[in-house]
């Protein structure tokens, strides 16, 4: 078991590596809407909605499960991180049920995949012949579909319904290449430099902490020393 002293590093480095990735979320964001300011169908209208939920007959593109209330929630087939570089555009924004988006995450965060090219391709490719025993997502799919005929077709199928789907957006498969080609280098800087000037913030407010007389810091009114904390 940890001691306290590691378990508050561990939990200062996971907090500075979520700002780091949010910052890249809202970089990614920021150039969705630059990008797709002047395409004809907007990410965000109802009609861009109706035409995903028509598409897949208001079904999970992954499990085919009928998507109804809190259980749907947007999906973004690349993510919006560093390593999928996925951006908040129509062809990439999709409707999918709760579960999978979240066991989708684990395909998501890896640097280099080796099943496929995206990180939706790569869940869909969990059919559970190109993994060892342990893998947790050939396992999901086991859970979905039990019967490893029926398992490999439905995986099939919807990995090709859905690049039909990506490749009726030509503005988005044009300029993908492209960005694939540069972002991932960009945004791992942006998460780098992110969580260096964190690490040298922390570093200078300790200091001046530090130098605060013997009694320690005051804490009162949301202050810290002379620190004043703005909510």
């Amino acid at each position: 078991m940890r001691d306290a002293t590691s378990q508050l590093r561990s939990a200062t480095r996971r907090a500075k590596s979520d700002v780091a990735n949010k910052l890249v979320s809202m970089f990614l964001h920021e150039l969705s809407r630059k990008i797709a300011d002047k395409w004809k169908l907007r990410v965000d209208s109802e009609e861009y909605e109706q035409l995903v939920r028509r598409e897949f007959d208001n079904r999970c593109p992954y499990c085919l499960c009928v998507l109804v209330g809190p259980d749907s929630v947007i999906e973004h087939l690349d993510g919006m991180n560093r390593y999928r570089v996925g951006l908040h555009v129509p062809g990439n924004v999709l409707v999918a049920c709760r579960k999978c988006n979240c066991e989708k995450r684990r395909d998501d965060s890896l640097k280099a995949l080796t099943l496929a090219a995206f990180g939706w391709a790569s869940f869909l490719s969990h059919d559970g012949s190109r993994c060892g025993s342990s893998c947790p997502t050939c396992r999901y799919w086991m859970g979905v579909w039990e019967n490893e005929a029926e398992r490999k077709k439905r995986l099939s199928d919807n990995m090709e319904k859905i690049r039909s789907f990506r490749s009726g957006f030509p503005e988005f498969e044009q300029a993908l290449p492209s960005l694939m080609e540069v972002l991932p280098t960009l945004l791992t800087k942006l998460y780098s430099d992110c969580q260096t000037f964190a690490e040298g913030e922390i570093k200078s407010l300790l200091e001046r902490i530090d130098q605060t007389p013997s009694a320690g810091p005051r804490v009162e009114s949301g202050r810290v020393g002379n620190a004043q904390f703005v909510g």
